[in-house]
Order: C-alpha cells, then structure tokens, then sequence
C-alpha cells in the first residue's frame, strides 16, 4: 500500500468517531413531532381548517416535519371519552380539542399531555382552567366569551326594531357561559320581556319550541354551541314557520334564515389557537400561556329576510354592519 493511501485511510477511521455523534444530533434535530386533534366527527375537519393552514404558515406540514393523528367520536358524544383516551394513548406532543362539550373530557384523558382548545364556554367557570391569566394545568387556548358580547343581541334587535317586546332565548343550562345571565340584564334595561326556552338535549326542541309560541315570542336569540348547530335546520324551520325574527352569536344563523348574527371571527379564532400549539411545540407550558379571548367582532345583517318580515333595518345599523346580505 502506498503511504498517501495508508494515511488517508488512517485519517478517516481517527474522523469517524467525531462524526457518528454529529450525525446522531443531526437525526434527533429533524424528530417528528406528534399533534394530536380530536373530532366530535369527521364532518369537523372543515371547521378545523384555519388551524391547519395557521400550522402550515408556521413551517409545520403533516408528514413530514410533524404527524398529526386524528381521532373521532362519529358524531355520538358517548364515545368521545374512548376517543379521547385513544389519543392519550398515543401520548403526542399536543393535543387539540374544539368545543365546549368535549374540553372536559380532553381534560379527564390526560394530566399531563399540553391541551390547547377552542371553546365557546368560559373555561373558569366549567372548571377548565384556573384563571384566564394564568391557566395553572395542561390546558389553554381560545374561548369565544368576551364582556363585549354579553347582551349584544338584544341591543342590536331592539335597535333594529324598537317594537319587540317578547323574546325568547334559546339556551342550554349545562353549556358554562355568561350569555343568558347578560341578556337577562339587558333586557331589564331595554324593558324586553325575556322568555328561557331550554335544551339540553335533542329531544327538548320540540317542547322549547311549544313554549315559546305559548310566549307569544316575537323575536328568538340563539347562542353557540354544538347541540344546536347540529340541529340548526330544525331552528330555521321553527323561525320561518312562526316568522320570527331569528338572531344570535353563532355566524351559521345566517344559513337558516337569521335577521342578524354578533359574534367573532371563527376562523380567526382557530388561527391563532395554531400559534399556542407552536408555542408548546418548541417548549411553552400551557400553564403559562393566558387564555386568549376576541379581539374582533362582526355584525352580518340579512336584509333580504328583513323584507320577508316586512321591516326596515335603519341606516344607522347598516353603517355598523361589516357585513351586509342584501
């Protein structure tokens, strides 16, 4: 062997013993990180969209910096609970959850997996969180409640008819948030006769709707969540028969007929809850990172469907709205 080849050989076996640890490093640097997102059905995936997009503009994309692993309860809340502990299984790096029904049980799944949500319930007082400043467990994330919308939807259809007087309200008791409550107040102040028309579960629409045609109801406020969302048809129907005026928080009203809808931007919301599950991915705890509330609002008026109830939305509302379906 010539000495050039001896030395060069010799030099690359004394090289090799730095180099394996580097490569090791390198291989742990590109570790595929694991999301965890759980759906009430798989219908949801179209809801959960902007977080996916929000992830994608931070540099995370499935399959091959990332895996996230969906689980679904098939559209029955009875088996959100196995759903749920299959992903705990799994133990990913984050789990997401949307939805104020299902955050409890995400929560009852795991102590110790970071949980980022968006709920529409205020997560203090369903017990999700300690504080919104300081949330103090695995969980944090985005909640649609905000003092700006406390009793809006009854100020705006008494601005935009000053004639109602009967109101019923829509409501689950079992859903954790300020709205009735609020809407009571202001109906007090706007001297509205404000009618509790309950439903926890599917079978209750059928004897709200009774009670609130007994009510002689003339205007009827709907708050978010996802019991009525998924019977938003049967709302629609009920409004349109008794023609009355149908207003809330929840944007999808609009689908079904509504006069007016007050609420967030939900697609925002579901962004920036991609900015947490970042945040945790390069090392935040959700203990220390605030539950974030709207910073936005958007009033939508269908003044189509004003002209099939024969009423005139004023001037004034209309240059409020940031969206008008004529």
């Amino acid at each position: 062997m010539r000495r050039r080849e001896f030395v060069t050989l010799l030099g690359g076996a004394a090289a090799s013993p730095v180099l394996w640890p580097l490569t090791a490093r390198a291989q742990q640097a590109v570790r595929m990180r694991r999301i965890g997102i759980l759906l009430y059905s798989k219908q949801d995936q179209a809801s959960i969209n902007p977080l996916l997009r929000g992830l994608e503009a931070l540099g995370y994309v499935d399959g091959k910096n990332v895996t996230i692993e969906y689980r679904d309860a098939g559209g029955k809340s009875e088996r959100l609970p196995e759903a749920a502990n299959q992903l705990a299984r799994l133990n990913p790096d984050v789990i997401f959850s949307f939805g104020g029904e299902q955050a409890p049980i995400v929560k009852q799944a795991t102590a110790t997996i970071p949980i980022v949500v968006v709920v529409s319930t205020d997560p203090v007082e369903s017990g999700l969180v300690a504080s919104l400043g300081r949330p103090g467990g695995n969980i944090t994330g985005v909640t649609w409640v905000h003092d700006q919308l406390a009793g809006k939807a009854v100020e705006l259809l008494k601005d935009t008819v000053p004639s109602v007087s009967r109101v019923a309200v829509l409501w689950n008791p079992n859903h954790a948030d300020p709205e009735f409550r609020e809407t009571q107040r202001a109906s007090r102040a706007l001297a509205v006769q404000l009618q509790s028309i309950e439903v926890r579960e599917p079978g209750d629409f059928d004897g709200a709707f009774q009670a609130a045609v007994r009510g002689q109801a003339e205007a009827l406020i709907v708050f978010g969540s996802r019991l009525k969302s998924l019977n938003r048809q049967r709302i629609g129907d009920f409004a349109a028969k008794n023609r009355l005026i149908l207003v809330g928080v929840p944007n999808w009203l609009m689908e079904i007929g509504a006069l007016m809808t007050y609420g967030p931007p939900v697609p925002e919301l579901f962004r920036r809850s991609s900015t947490y599950v970042d945040k945790i991915l390069k090392g935040a705890k959700p203990a220390d990172l605030p539950m974030q509330q709207p910073t936005a609002f958007e009033l939508t008026i269908n003044v189509k469907r004003a002209k099939e109830l024969g009423l005139i939305v004023p001037p004034t509302v209309i240059a409020r709205a940031d969206k008008v379906i004529e």
